[in-house]
């Protein structure tokens, strides 16, 4: 399926409904390259502006969707088309929904020890049949790694969901995808943790209202340093309209 993409301060993001992700993550699974999934809010792509090698590993990946109130706007501001929001948590869920069905295994890596393990408990829970083939949590050293590798890589999972955090998540899946061998490797965040019952969502009408931000800002006050890149986000993605603006005036 051919996708278009928005240039947004430099990172390529897909156009994309969720159905349309979806089906293009099962895509990847049926060609079984391996493919990384990201996905990109205010936050992730304003630091791909000064972090050389996040900006890389996006322009690279095989799907970047626009997890985001802000990357839709700045999508928008910048004259694409961008149909809607694609929420990391609410993709994995639909591929996790997709899974009993389609026979996909599918293996939790990250977050606290003890989060990976409740949920995979509410996975099973959720979607009857669902199939997690391993977890392991997201506490490690570089030591570490040769054995965090053998056992995903023994476990042979479909897809791997990766909780480490933003840039890490990216980081370690882009240098070990064609080691790993898996057809779909997503960095999901915090997805783990709301799946546990450790950290909260914000209720249905803030994620309507666009206002998912402030919840988690308001639920973890440590966050508000971090919030901060909304607003330069805003600035950025204007002036960088602008700059374009003036560019193509040139030619």
């Amino acid at each position: 399926m051919a996708k278009s993409k928005a240039d947004i301060l430099g990172i390529h993001v897909d156009a994309l409904t969720m159905s349309e992700a979806v089906e293009c993550i099962k895509g990847f699974i049926e060609t079984r390259d391996p493919a990384l999934i990201a996905t990109a809010n205010a936050e992730m792509i304003m630091r791909a502006t000064y972090d050389q090698e996040l900006k890389m590993i996006l322009n690279d990946a095989a799907l970047v969707v626009p997890d985001g109130a802000g990357t839709v706007w700045a999508a928008h501001h910048l004259g694409h088309v961008m149909p809607e929001r694609v929420a990391g948590y609410d993709l994995a869920q639909e591929l996790m929904r997709e899974a009993p069905h389609k026979g996909y295994r599918i293996f939790f890596f990250g977050a606290a020890p003890g989060v990976a393990e409740k949920a995979k408990k509410k996975a099973e829970k959720l979607y009857a049949g669902i199939e997690i083939v391993g977890v392991r949590n997201g506490f490690f050293t570089e030591k570490d790694e040769p054995e965090i590798l053998r056992e995903i890589q023994a476990a042979s999972p479909d897809i791997l969901f990766a909780a480490l955090g933003v840039p890490k998540q990216e980081k370690w899946l882009a240098a070990h995808l064609h080691e790993l061998s898996i057809p779909v490797s997503m960095g999901v965040g915090g997805t783990l943790d709301v799946m546990a019952g450790v950290m909260k969502r914000a209720p249905r009408w803030m994620q309507k209202a666009k206002l998912e931000w402030l919840f988690r800002g308001a639920l973890q006050p440590k966050r508000a340093g971090r919030l901060m890149a909304l607003p330069r986000f805003v600035c950025k993605v204007m002036a960088y309209k602008k700059s374009r603006q003036r560019n193509g005036a040139r030619l």
